[in-house]
């Protein structure tokens, strides 16, 4: 049964320590694939991107499937929006009332209809003369400034600066989401504004959050994706042994990886590694995805764009091993290779290459490596924390 995608987010007893149940959108890609519009959508995305490139502009991160979603008001009276909770992006937006595009009212075959923020009706907004227009890697979002009441979770805002989207680019057009949380920090966020979470600090047991996935262990329709805990460390759905390494940047939640292993392949490289919860896979260098690729013996498949396995294969595929400040953390292939309905038997691999720029990430470790490990973001002292995740199965 499909799960609605709306929630109500719920405090935890103490008001200082929030505890918010997050959905997820499940799977664009499988979506399409099953509709067969898969195609005209890859071919939509690229021309994107070559105009992308064409602008100079900078894209962030690649929001292209899976996004974990939490419940927001803003304004007064307060009117609802749902998120994308982001921890590879540092500003707050949502979709101005006033656009009526395609992108901003929702695809009729998204199932979802937008909710829009309408300025007009919130005795509390105040709008800026400033714009802001932020690329990410799969399309932009670009409007106007402005500062309002924010609330989630039971704790309120009282003046938060957050972006009024009046342009969409097509893929958010496609997703049931009103805007995206950045979760990363103020040095990562455009046009200088401070972050919701920087402003919700004061209010918080302790200068932290800690992020649990749940397991899915085939892909996504959307539901109950988990849970994020805002001022504490989350006991209840991620082991007590917890292991630090510090921050090597405060820009993106980014740190260290001392080496990578998979089945006979291994190499003792150090690079810089994020973790974003706006990524659904693993991005990895070229020469990583190359190695994953000849140890699972996957092999490309144009039409999806994706390297693919025998579905028979899922769980017993090598894991993949993270070496992080000295400990390995190890994903298994039930996570790492899932069944998006290609057909003919075939699984898709969840990685992806990626480019690396100036000291900038050559890894991100999404969703798939953060349903195994809870995440824990410590801000007040500049370091992240893994430990083992907790699952019903």
């Amino acid at each position: 049964m499909r799960t609605a995608v709306l929630i109500a987010l719920v405090a935890a007893c103490s008001a200082v320590t929030v505890k918010v149940p997050t959905q997820q959108t499940g799977s664009l890609r499988a979506k399409l694939i099953r509709e067969g519009k898969y195609s005209a959508f890859l071919a939509t995305q690229h021309a994107a991107r070559i105009q992308q490139l064409n602008s100079g502009s900078q894209p962030f991160l690649d929001y292209y499937d899976d996004f974990y979603l939490g419940n927001i008001t803003l304004g007064t009276p307060g009117q609802p929006a749902t998120i994308v909770l982001d921890t590879g992006s540092s500003n707050l937006w949502v979709i101005d009332a006033a656009c009526n595009s395609q992108a901003c009212n929702g695809y009729p075959d998204s199932g979802y209809t937008k909710q829009k923020f309408d300025t007009t009706k919130s005795s509390s907004f105040v709008k800026e003369t400033r714009k802001f227009s932020i690329e990410y890697g799969s399309g932009s979002c670009s409007g106007y400034l402005g500062k309002d009441t924010v609330s989630f979770g039971g704790l309120t805002i009282a003046t938060q600066e957050f972006g009024v989207a009046t342009h969409l680019a097509e893929v958010f057009g496609y997703q049931p989401v009103d805007g995206i949380l950045g979760l990363g920090w103020p040095a990562l966020a455009v046009d200088k504004v401070v972050p919701p979470m920087q402003n919700l600090l004061p209010q918080l047991d302790a200068p932290l959050f800690t992020v649990w996935l749940d397991r899915k262990l085939s892909i996504s329709n959307g539901g109950s994706g988990g849970l994020i805990t805002y001022g504490a460390i989350d006991t209840t759905n991620c082991d007590s042994a917890i292991t630090y390494v510090p921050l090597t940047s405060k820009t993106y939640w980014q740190f260290a990886l001392d080496g990578f292993s998979v089945g006979t392949y291994s190499e003792s490289k150090k690079d810089q590694v994020i973790s974003d919860t706006g990524t659904s896979w693993l991005g990895a260098p070229n020469s990583v995805v190359s190695a994953i690729v000849k140890q699972t013996k996957a092999t490309f498949d144009w039409s999806s764009e994706l390297y693919t396995v025998d579905c028979s294969t899922m769980q017993t595929q090598p894991d993949l091993v993270f070496t992080i400040g000295g400990t390995k953390y190890n994903v298994k292939s039930v996570e790492y290779i899932l069944d998006l309905q290609l057909g003919g038997g075939k699984c898709a691999l969840a990685v992806f290459s990626m480019g690396s720029g100036g000291f900038g990430p050559t890894w991100i470790l999404g969703d798939t490596f953060i349903r195994q490990y809870c995440n824990i973001y410590d801000i007040g002292n500049a370091q992240i924390g893994f430990a083992q995740a907790h699952h019903s199965f």
